[in-house]
């Protein structure tokens, strides 16, 4: 054959990169796995460690470091690790984690434990965006969307386990063993990294906004000192709160500034022009706040108020992380099939308005199903705008403005998240403080005990005499369910604004987000060709390959049957086909083969060559009319994307996914069998 020697070289280079990417991905999967879990695990363990440690007031700060940091670093892992190498990028990510872990594990004070928070959270940022960039580097484009779902299956797995786990290391161990477990995880993925993967070294040029970057990220930083020390520390009247507001706001207008001049932007304020990106940025801010901030005070609740075990706190919580995993999954796929999106924001705007009105019912004496039926609806009014935003913001843009888009709008759920957080934390703390107060007004406290001494750890409840131990539990209950009343009237003016959203027609490659775009605490980095190649991933695995081959043969104007578009296809690229053979290793049964090779020789479309089918010149003309067929509904799925300016790097990507889709896959010996496309 004229294409064999070509062929050869290919099919070796694709060996091996084929023996060593299930072990790479394996090792990617162990550090998303990391990154995943700490945003979960450390949840049901934050009452025993502010006990252990003291300082409840200071709660919020363990998470808020942690986001903060990780939200920060996500834009410029990315494209360094664009310009220097994803795999050194990725080795360092690790490192860092894994330090910050240690450290973690051994601080000695809420102060110590807060710092080394951030320092997780430099490599927490890194793990997330270079786990994904790197399935990009070792797969081909049809493939990447059913590899990036298993980074979603990760990430919804972690939601899960992640409270689970934290308990169970909290109650039999230590709560040091929330942070310590990340050690050896994350030194068998560095070790399988540096071993095993191999990714091609391709250098891209960026000008790093780093001045923006660390205008973001001292904005962010402000706002969150203010939320969480005014009214606490200091006074919000204070020299030191009105300083920090101040210079919040002179950071932001230097931002500005900056990102008008900046060749590569944090964040263009261009995005701001167009409706519908402002007004989901703000949703997203608003479920950030709404959803970080109830996780992380919930735990405190079951443990402190009904008096559950860690473990079981984790089990408690699950009502709620599984309403969200099943509403958001749903929301996704019903939008992306009917191209009708706008009820899911308003109804879940109002759900998780109504799920924070009904947290604000509980107290010491709800029951265990009454508990769980809140959490759900909380969870399913979460999750039925999560997904939807992310999809619409995409919906909205430009290509070239696709990756950054999608990436601004979670940056503004992290950011609502820390927010939320430290929100959440200062009217829990001021609230805490009253109630007490109130609580214990006349009376005498047993020598040793004192409100201060009870607000600043929670273990302190047990050595009260049982008459006194009610009006504690009642002061606490009260405290952090009140949070969810104050927090309802933002959760209802994300409903408010989710009416001015305008319902514009879905492009059909604007599938749903996965996992990871949705659930994660820090932004998502993806380039605009990562973003559509995932998408149109995504769709040609969804429509089945017996459907691809059905779909292009009625679009070429011709009735052969799809096995037979899909073997002449293959001939076409392979230059000769031997039917029972390709059988005998393929997915395809045999007797489709050999009624494809039938139909194509009834034809004249392909003729004997000994063994082997060639294609004859008709059969030449058909394969390049089917061929084309393919490319035309791939662009049409594209929409105005896909206009008379449309940049190289899209032409090309349809043009590769097209050749995947119609005949590059070749079945070797020894390969375990894929899945049948016509059985």
């Amino acid at each position: 054959m004229a294409v064999a020697g070509h062929a050869g070289t290919a099919d070796r280079q694709r060996e091996q990169v084929t023996g060593n990417v299930l072990v790479s991905i394996g090792a990617l999967l162990l550090g998303m796995l990391l990154a995943a879990l700490d945003q979960t695990i450390v949840s049901t363990a934050l009452p025993t460690i502010v006990s252990d440690l003291g300082g409840l007031d200071h709660l919020s700060w363990v998470v808020t470091a942690y986001m903060l940091a990780s939200t920060a670093a996500t834009p410029l892992w990315g494209k360094l690790g664009d310009q220097y190498g994803r795999k050194r990028l990725f080795q360092i990510a690790i490192v860092i984690f894994l330090v910050g872990s240690a450290l973690c594990g051994m601080a000695q004070d809420m102060p110590q434990l807060i710092a080394f928070r951030a320092v997780q959270g430099l490599g927490g940022g890194g793990l997330m965006v270079l786990s994904m960039a790197i399935v990009g580097d070792l797969v081909p484009p049809r493939e990447r969307g059913r590899y990036q779902g298993l980074f979603g299956a990760v990430f919804g797995a972690t939601s899960v386990l992640g409270p689970l786990l934290g308990g169970l290391f909290t109650q039999h161990l230590s709560w040091r063993w929330v942070f310590y477990v990340n050690l050896p995880v994350g030194v068998v993925a560095l070790a399988v990294i540096a071993t095993v993967l191999h990714i091609p070294r391709t250098a891209t040029r960026h000008v790093i906004d780093y001045l923006g970057t660390l205008l973001i990220a001292s904005v962010a930083t402000c706002l969150v000192l203010v939320a969480s020390l005014g009214g606490t520390t200091w006074g919000w009247g204070s020299p030191q709160i009105v300083g920090l507001a101040v210079l919040g706001v002179v950071l932001a207008v230097a931002f500005t500034a900056v990102e008008r001049r900046a060749a590569e932007p944090v964040l263009p304020l261009s995005l701001f022009r167009i409706r519908t990106f402002t007004l989901a940025a703000a949703i997203s801010f608003i479920i950030g706040f709404a959803m970080f901030g109830a996780m992380t005070y919930l735990p405190t609740f079951l443990q402190v108020v009904q008096g559950v075990s860690p473990t079981m706190s984790g089990v408690h919580m699950l009502p709620m992380v599984l309403g969200l995993l099943l509403s958001s999954t749903l929301s996704g796929q019903i939008v992306s099939r009917t191209g009708r999106w706008k009820v899911f924001p308003v109804a879940g705007t109002a759900v998780t308005t109504l799920g924070l009105l009904l947290l604000h019912q509980l107290d010491e004496n709800s029951s265990t199903a009454e508990m769980s039926g809140y959490f759900l609806v909380f969870g399913l009014g979460l999750g039925l705008v999560m997904q939807v935003l992310v999809l619409i913001v995409q919906n909205a843009v430009s290509y070239e403005d696709l990756g950054v888009a999608t990436s601004g709008a979670t940056f503004f759920r992290s950011i609502g998240a820390s927010f939320g957080v430290a929100v959440f934390g200062t009217l829990f703390a001021n609230r805490l403080g009253d109630q007490l107060t109130d609580a214990f007004r006349g009376v005498t406290l047993p020598p040793g005990t004192s409100v201060d001494a009870l607000e600043s750890d929670p273990r302190g409840i047990a050595a009260l005499p049982p008459d006194l131990r009610p009006p504690a539990l009642h002061a606490y209950a009260t405290a952090i369910t009140d949070v969810f009343l104050y927090a309802a009237p933002v959760a209802a003016a994300g409903f408010v604004l989710s009416w001015f959203l305008k319902e514009d027609r879905l492009r059909a490659s604007v599938t749903a987000p996965d996992v990871t775009e949705t659930l994660a605490s820090n932004p998502v980095e993806r380039s605009s060709y990562d973003e559509v190649c995932r998408a149109l991933s995504v769709l040609g695995t969804r429509e089945g390959r017996r459907e691809i081959y059905r779909t292009i043969t009625e679009r070429a104007g011709y009735d052969l049957l799809p096995g037979a578009s899909w073997l002449l296809l293959r001939i076409n690229r392979y230059g000769a086909v031997e039917p029972a053979p390709l059988a005998e290793r393929g997915p395809v049964p045999l007797h489709v083969v050999l009624e494809a090779a039938r139909q194509l020789e009834e034809r004249r479309l392909a003729r004997r060559d000994g063994v082997e089918l060639v294609l004859t010149d008709t059969g030449r003309e058909v394969a390049a009319r089917l061929a084309q067929a393919r490319e035309a509904s791939l662009a049409e799925l594209l929409g105005d994307w896909w206009g008379p300016d449309r940049p190289t790097d899209l032409t090309q990507l349809v043009r590769q996914l097209n050749e995947e889709l119609c005949g590059s896959e070749r079945e070797r010996p020894g390969e375990p069998r894929s899945p049948s496309p016509f059985t």
